[in-house]
């Protein structure tokens, strides 16, 4: 009978797949206004930027995306004060700027460059509307009004330091559920996957881009299928 392929149970979701949310800090937020002081930077499983705890003047706890180089005790300003670390409007931005964090949409919160070390540039200012190059290389038009933060999110290094052994993929995959190590499909039985077992098809099968997890092997809109003519 066989047990159903991983990709199909990690969609349908459960214990072994679920994100453990509820070892995770905070979800970073620009929901305060004015200047705020910096009380605590704090690791964050659920990300590899680091959270900065952030003491607003009406004494509310906001935590937001680190910025490289700030320390505990500065002053964070949501305004149009151009320092690392401080968040504005992406109309008060001038070219060639790096942001990190960027809303959406006006106050949907940081959204895009949240990564440790990736920053979007702005690339042009338009009548309600900003042009920015993104990590992928792709430019989007975003509304004027969005906030961001200036500056390079904060643990750009990461990646410096490298596995030194298995044990250390392992914990770190372990942090966020993440399933490892994985089968490839076609060291897999035939029966756990269709690209499984010996008999080798000599082209994958066709499949609707609708499929659910699990199904969704092969080629979608293929001309054709099946072994070629000789």
């Amino acid at each position: 009978m066989g047990k159903r392929v991983i990709s199909r149970a990690r969609g349908k979701g459960g214990p072994s797949y679920k994100s453990p949310s509820h070892r995770f800090v905070s979800k970073p937020s620009y929901a305060f206004d004015g200047s705020a002081k910096i009380v605590d930077i704090v690791h964050d499983p659920a990300r590899s930027t680091p959270l900065a705890k952030v003491m607003t003047s009406d004494n509310k706890t906001v935590y937001i995306l680190a910025a490289e180089g700030i320390k505990v005790g500065d002053d964070i300003i949501k305004g149009n004060v151009l320092t690392p670390g401080n968040i504005l409007q992406l109309k008060d931005m001038p070219k060639g700027a790096h942001v990190y964090g960027i809303e959406v949409t006006p106050g949907s919160g940081p959204k895009l460059c949240r990564s440790a070390g990736s920053t979007a540039i702005i690339v042009n200012q338009e009548p309600n509307k900003t042009i920015i190059n993104l990590p992928s290389r792709g430019l989007k038009d975003m509304h004027s009004s969005c906030f961001a933060t200036f500056g390079t999110p904060a643990s750009a290094g990461r990646k410096d330091k490298l596995f030194a052994k298995a044990g250390q993929v392992f914990w770190a995959k372990a942090a966020r559920n993440k399933l490892w190590p994985r089968s490839s499909a076609n060291k897999m039985n035939a029966v756990d996957h269709p690209f499984g077992g010996r008999a080798k098809p000599g082209c994958p099968k066709s499949l609707p881009k609708n499929a659910p997890p699990g199904q969704k092997v092969g080629s979608f809109g293929s001309s054709r299928t099946g072994r070629k003519k000789r």
